[in-house]
């Protein structure tokens, strides 16, 4: 993999992002609390620009009406189906094929139980080094 610079750290705020161009491909750079984060610029789903998405946290409920909100801007939704894909990993916690309007055998479990889809979205190391951000194509 080639190394590349891609911004200085004072140009993303936490909370920010910046999608930039390597080599032909569209990298959305996010930082979330001083962590920064790089994951490719489409969804894998339809093809939406995925950085273009709200970032989020995770909401969980461990029984109805009982919801914890936490990893706050850790997640990306894509804007065209609200998708949501983690910024860590790049993984999904959709399952597309399983949605269907029919039903299903029910039990209950906790929140933790859920797994993850097995989408996920391009992502590349990230490192700073004496005040720019480094991204790995």
């Amino acid at each position: 993999m080639a190394r590349h610079i891609v911004a200085t750290v004072d140009e993303i705020a936490p909370g920010q992002r910046r999608v930039v161009s390597v080599n032909g491909r569209e990298i959305g750079i996010f930082n979330v609390d001083g962590e920064y984060f790089a994951v490719g610029n489409r969804c894998p789903h339809e093809g939406a620009s995925l950085c273009k998405g709200r970032v989020v946290g995770l909401v969980e409920a461990s029984e109805p009406g009982a919801y914890q909100y936490s990893r706050r801007g850790e997640l990306i939704r894509c804007p065209w189906h609200g998708w949501e894909f983690d910024l860590r990993t790049g993984k999904s916690w959709c399952e597309p094929d399983r949605t269907k309007v029919r039903s299903y055998e029910l039990k209950v479990e906790p929140g933790g139980a859920l797994v993850e889809g097995e989408l996920r979205a391009e992502t590349f190391p990230v490192s700073i080094e004496k005040q720019y951000i480094v991204v790995e194509v």
